[in-house]
């Protein structure tokens, strides 16, 4: 007998998606700072060598330089918004496809879970925003050698003092260039490998945890092959000192273009790449996990 559909429940998705959260963020950040470094070293002088030669060259530098912590250098900030916008991005994506439906039983086409996919990324952009504007100013400062922050508060209080509000929120339409597209994939692509890992006449919900630690993993290759453009974009302008890009992306977009060309809007690729499956295989597997937990603690929750 098949499986009866179940309501969207708002605690579960709190509660597995802030888990699934956390697991990529331990697994992801080390890469996730060489990325940032990456995209954000200055270009090189004429004759001199680059900062970073690539992902190698500067996981192995700040590993030297910094120890370990420095790869978990302001990985506060996206753990303590990781829960809520993991939340609200899964909870998104399940409201999502709850519009799309007229009875729980209706199955989605991939168009639709990709437009459910992407209310999550508009969704998670006012969580997500003041958390990586954090995180990147946090993760460049030690390459650049000016240590401004002392840490993730300290680096809150002064942006406050300094910008106010709306400091937290430089980058939002760049946030939200690259999570919208780039949640729709990532949904759809988990959705489509689920189905298709599934055996004839079996649940997508009794997959086992190597298949669902693949489709995991591909769903954030896929979802990041979208979003690096406007990352790249996001991470120099999020970083870049007050009044250097008066027109926003566009100028960064220029001087990108003009000084390193087309290839430069890749920048951080390989790290990106690298860090993409197995942070995302953590997160899908946390999430399956914890809601398989909770729906066999609270199953009318």
């Amino acid at each position: 007998m098949a499986e009866e559909p179940k309501p969207i429940s708002p605690l579960k998705n709190l509660l597995a998606g802030g888990f699934g959260g956390v697991c990529l963020v331990f697994v992801g950040h080390p890469l996730d700072t060489v990325k940032v470094r990456l995209q954000t070293q200055p270009p090189s002088l004429p004759g001199q060598p680059p900062m970073y030669s690539g992902t190698i060259d500067c996981f192995r530098k700040t590993l030297f330089r910094e120890g370990i912590t420095g790869l978990y250098r302001g990985m506060a900030a996206p753990i303590i918004g990781v829960t809520p916008m993991f939340a609200v991005c899964f909870f998104g994506f399940g409201l999502g496809k709850r519009l799309q439906q007229k009875s729980p039983e209706d199955e989605l086409t991939y168009p639709q879970l990709f437009t459910a996919g992407m209310l999550s990324g508009v969704f998670t952009t006012g969580i997500m925003t003041p958390g990586e504007r954090i995180k990147c100013l946090l993760q460049i400062q030690a390459s650049s050698g000016k240590n401004k922050y002392s840490g993730t508060l300290d680096c809150a209080k002064k942006l406050y003092q300094e910008f106010g509000i709306r400091g937290f929120y430089k980058g939002t339409v760049l946030t939200l260039m690259r999570d919208v597209p780039a949640s729709g994939m990532y949904f759809m692509t988990y959705e489509w490998l689920k189905n298709l890992f599934t055996p004839q006449g079996k649940s997508v919900h009794d997959l086992s945890v190597p298949r669902v630690l693949v489709a995991g993993g591909f769903a954030g290759i896929f979802n990041w092959v979208v979003a690096i453009p406007p990352d790249v974009l996001k991470s120099r302008f999020q970083t870049a000192p007050p009044g250097k890009y008066p027109n926003g992306f566009r100028d960064v977009l220029r001087e990108l273009i003009r000084e390193e060309g087309v290839t430069s809007l890749y920048k951080g690729f390989n790290a990106v790449m690298i860090r993409a499956f197995p942070a995302n295989a953590a997160c899908f597997l946390g999430f399956e996990i914890a809601m398989k937990i909770l729906n066999w603690i609270a199953p009318n929750l």
